[in-house]
């Protein structure tokens, strides 16, 4: 018991002083600081998007980030039926992971922002399950994402951004 008990704390200790330089990592990086002001971003979402995504205009808009993420509906449509199923789930897993995870502690917390970004997260969270809000959120972070990469603006919950 005794050398699980070991191995447990420096497992422990390792994971903080990890923690520790992700955390260094974020504060040095501008583009890191800028993307950590959306609600459901951390620091280990805003450093492992800064790493995978170091120049935004590679996409076209916010939706081709969307959608590079996997955080769109897939189609299944034929002739004039269109058809709308799950998140089509392409792309990098860990980041769309790190979005819908993020997304779920910020729908927790939608009842504290009193601006345009937390009315609209006020409404996803009452018409939709709690799932597919936390996908719409993240997909609304993505797009969001892509914008303030793209300009190097700061995030305004106030303002419609990154909707493109």
């Amino acid at each position: 018991m005794l050398g699980l008990y070991e191995e447990l704390v420096d497992v422990d200790q390792r994971l903080a002083r990890a923690n520790k330089k992700i955390k260094a990592l974020c504060q040095s990086n501008e583009a890191c600081q800028r993307i950590l002001a959306i609600p459901g971003i951390g620091e280990l979402t805003a450093t492992a998007i800064v790493a995978a995504v170091p120049d935004a205009n590679v996409f076209k808009n916010g939706r081709h980030m969307a959608a590079w993420l996997g955080l769109v509906p897939r189609q299944a449509s034929s002739g004039n039926k269109q058809i709308l199923l799950g998140i089509s789930k392409r792309g990098d897993r860990y980041l769309r992971t790190l979005l819908i995870q993020g997304a779920r502690a910020a729908l927790s917390l939608c009842k504290n922002l009193n601006n345009h970004y937390g009315t609209w997260l006020a409404k996803k969270k009452e018409t939709l399950s709690l799932n597919k809000a936390a996908v719409a959120l993240a997909n609304k972070n993505a797009r969001i994402l892509w914008a303030l990469l793209k300009t190097g603006t700061l995030f305004n919950g106030n303002v419609n951004q990154g909707i493109a």
